[in-house]
C-alpha cells in the first residue's frame, strides 16, 4: 500500500480510531502494516470501502495536514 498514500492514510485513521490503545491492539500502525495483522486489514478494508462509497458520490480522500 506503499503506492497509495491516500488510502494508506486513511487506513491508518481508521486504525488509530479503533485501536486507540494496547487494550485494543498490542501494536501500533506500522508494525501492523509490516506483519499484516487482522487488525490492519481490517483498517485497510474499511478504507477501501469508503473511498468506493466516496467515489460513487463524486468525492475524494483528501491527505491529512500534519503538523
Amino acid at each position: 500500500m506503499e503506492h497509495d498514500l491516500q488510502l494508506r492514510a486513511a487506513a491508518r485513521a481508521i486504525y488509530d480510531a479503533c485501536y486507540p490503545s494496547e487494550d485494543w491492539s498490542p501494536l501500533g500502525f506500522d508494525e501492523a502494516e509490516r506483519f499484516g495483522t487482522v487488525h490492519y486489514r481490517q483498517a485497510v478494508g474499511a478504507a477501501q470501502s469508503a473511498r468506493a462509497l466516496l467515489a460513487s458520490q463524486g468525492e475524494q480522500l483528501a491527505l491529512p495536514v500534519f503538523a
